[in-house]
């Protein structure tokens, strides 16, 4: 069974962990893993140390297996992790879902993200959810010495309103 509920201080190495291997399997072909998980980890760990309570987490049968959050509380999704032998077993769907309510419910109409645009499963898993493409970007990264491509999805969550004259807008 899958439990979405508001991160505790308690979670925050577990979470670190789940983000850690999650980001892992996001980035191969990226960087190289074993000059960047360290750098991964401490960013992940010094965001959930001071930001935890702006995290859901998800639990499978109690057990912490992804988590999501709104670094900045307004309409992007900044992080969506689930732990790699957790995936495709609802967790992200339902992460997705309630941080979606939560981007409603502080009164914006559409939700946005962005990531790599070589993390194919994720691109997959948002647009199998109804979000689009907005933009691509190319941009070095002096971390990676290298090019990354970036790519920005977005997702309309309320209706947007037909602009014109009576009631089918023309």
């Amino acid at each position: 069974m899958i439990t979405v509920r508001n991160a505790r201080e308690e979670d925050v190495l577990a979470v670190v962990e789940i983000g850690v291997r999650a980001w892992e399997q996001a980035v191969v072909g990226v960087a190289d893993l074993q000059v960047r998980r360290d750098n991964a980890r401490s960013a992940f760990q010094q965001f959930l140390a001071a930001h935890w309570l702006r995290v859901t987490v998800a639990e499978s049968d109690g057990v912490l297996a992804g988590w999501a959050s709104r670094e900045s509380l307004d309409d992007e999704i900044t992080d969506l992790w689930v732990d790699p032998p957790q995936q495709k077993k609802g967790l992200g769907a339902a992460l997705l879902a309630a941080i979606e309510g939560e981007i409603l419910a502080a009164g914006f109409e559409a939700a946005r993200l962005q990531t790599h645009a070589r993390n194919t499963a994720a691109v997959g898993f948002f647009q199998k959810h109804g979000y689009s493409v907005s933009w691509l970007s190319v941009d070095y990264q002096p971390r990676l010495d290298r090019d990354v491509e970036s790519i920005g999805l977005r997702r309309q969550l309320i209706a947007e309103e037909p602009i014109g004259y009576g009631p089918a807008g023309f």
